[in-house]
């Protein structure tokens, strides 16, 4: 062979070769929106991409993911949506809260936005359960709680819900706010003064990544309360009663796929929660000499002694 076809048969390798990845069709891209950081993050990711497996669709092989994460900062949310748009993902999944939901929300009308949040069609997020309408859909979690984060849009229905509760039962409600470490070592403070009998601690991104500060807290002031989730009680807490959140990510990263497959958010219907765990720690109640009623120990999906 002369050198004249060598060169002649390399130049048309090297033409096939761009010609076939010019063929390639890009990988569908996923915009991720989280209100708070990868660490604590970590299981509840597992569970968004078990999800998306699901449908078919593995990270790296025939999809891309894009994280933005706001590290608890909410005021960061806005920018790090716009971010996303302006990279022109395929869709984005706002999975952590309320937070998260409202900015992506804000910042596209257009890519399809998969949320996980509380009371969706309260906060405007879309027209209706069965039909969403517009480009989002996702999972309700239904939350509520009387210790909240001002910050979070939600925090407003909660408090009103929380104070109508209350009047229901004819209790005293005292409803604090925290954004940063030192309002809730003030907010527990305050509990001790008013001699407040227990605490409600809603979901929320913050509460949860200073959740090893609250158990400690609601020990070492003997104070018992009910959290959302159930890796509070694992941590030590008394109860924990509310929505598997494993099970919520998960949910959402089918919607993902399916969305990634061709499916409109306008036609799929926003999904309730539909596994709720009730988690009772036995030491903490021991420590604290409260005896759990038989009648709630008999509904406990996981007791921690």
């Amino acid at each position: 062979m002369t050198r004249r076809e060598l060169l002649l048969l390399l130049g048309v390798a090297v033409t096939a070769s761009r010609a076939l990845r010019a063929q390639q069709k890009p990988l569908p891209v996923i915009g991720f929106l989280s209100g708070t950081s990868a660490g604590p993050t970590a299981p509840l990711l597992a569970a968004f991409l078990q999800g998306l497996t699901e449908t078919g669709y593995v990270e790296g092989e025939n999809v891309a993911i894009e994280y933005r994460w706001a590290e608890d900062q909410y005021d960061r949310l806005p920018a790090l949506a716009a971010d996303l748009v302006a990279r022109k993902v395929d869709v984005i999944a706002a999975v952590g809260g309320t937070p998260p939901a409202l900015a992506a929300k804000n910042a596209t009308a257009t890519i399809p936005i998969v949320f996980g949040a509380g009371d969706p069609v309260g906060l405007g997020l879309v027209a209706g359960l069965d039909r969403p309408g517009g480009n989002l859909t996702g999972v309700s979690s239904l939350e509520l709680g009387l210790l909240v984060n001002p910050t979070n849009a939600i925090a407003e229905r909660v408090m009103q819900r929380a104070q109508e509760a209350a009047r229901a039962k004819g209790l005293r409600l005292v409803v604090l706010k925290a954004v940063s470490e030192n309002d809730i070592d003030a907010a527990f403070a305050t509990l001790i003064q008013l001699q407040a009998g227990a605490l409600v601690l809603p979901s929320d991104p913050f509460f949860n990544s200073r959740r090893d500060q609250l158990v400690a807290l609601a020990s070492r002031h003997a104070v018992p309360v009910i959290y959302d989730w159930r890796e509070y009680a694992v941590a030590g807490g008394l109860i924990s009663y509310g929505p598997s959140r494993t099970d919520t990510w998960r949910q959402c990263g089918s919607y993902v796929g399916k969305i990634l497959k061709g499916a409109k958010p306008a036609d799929l219907p926003v999904e309730q929660a539909t596994r709720f765990e009730l988690v009772v720690n036995l030491k903490t109640a021991k420590a604290l000499g409260i005896t759990v009623p038989p009648s709630i120990l008999a509904r406990v999906d996981e007791v921690i002694e």
